[in-house]
């Protein structure tokens, strides 16, 4: 029976993840990854071939992460529970992993990775089409289609009050306080309370 790996993929993900929300994503190097870790530099290549394959694997887990919040409560049946839901769980997300979030929506992808390995294409390519479907059947039980303005209300709402809300703390370095929960809320009713339905 083999010996147990003294290390994880995850211990090297979380070492990057603190790295680059700490320093930034230039930081983030397969020597620093293993210091921050506590663990040999072959050990960082044994897991992950590359410095570009570590960080779009850390780039990969944070999306994952927040988008099953995320679809968690959009999964609600009723619309309003559904959408002030998504809000406030993605904003929760956000303040407990305030180092997670920051790799996630303060950098992009091509900021972070290099040149993305061949071998995540196929994830890559799929990776947002959860969360495209259910902005789409919000719309559609919301307004009775997901086209045009239907889809922009819903997407402005639900994703980028979010963003707007959570972005100013970040890059202070700092966690987004609990008093934005309500303004949010505030903030996405404000959106869909706008009279009248949205052209086809």
């Amino acid at each position: 029976m083999g010996r147990k790996p003294k290390f994880a993929d995850e211990d090297f993900l979380d070492a990057a993840m603190r790295i680059a929300a700490e320093r930034g994503a230039a930081s983030v190097t397969m020597s620093a990854v293993a210091e921050s870790a506590g663990a040999p530099v072959g050990s960082v290549y044994h897991r992950f071939a590359s410095r570009d394959l570590l960080l779009a694997r850390l780039w990969l887990r944070a999306v994952r992460r927040f988008q099953a919040v995320f679809l968690d409560a959009m999964s609600a049946d009723d619309i309003d529970e559904a959408a002030e839901g998504a809000v406030l769980q993605a904003l929760a997300w956000v303040r407990e992993r305030p180092d997670e979030a920051r790799v996630l929506l303060l950098h992009r992808r091509e900021d972070l990775v290099a040149r993305w390995p061949d071998e995540l294409g196929p994830e890559l390519s799929t990776l947002n089409d959860g969360a495209a479907r259910a902005l789409r059947a919000h719309a559609r039980k919301r307004y009775g289609h997901e086209s045009g303005e239907a889809l922009e209300r819903v997407t402005f709402a639900l994703v980028d009050v979010v963003y707007a809300a959570v972005h100013r703390h970040l890059l202070a370095g700092a966690a987004p306080p609990p008093s934005i929960d309500p303004l949010a809320i505030a903030a996405c009713r404000s959106v869909f309370a706008v009279p009248g339905k949205p052209a086809p």
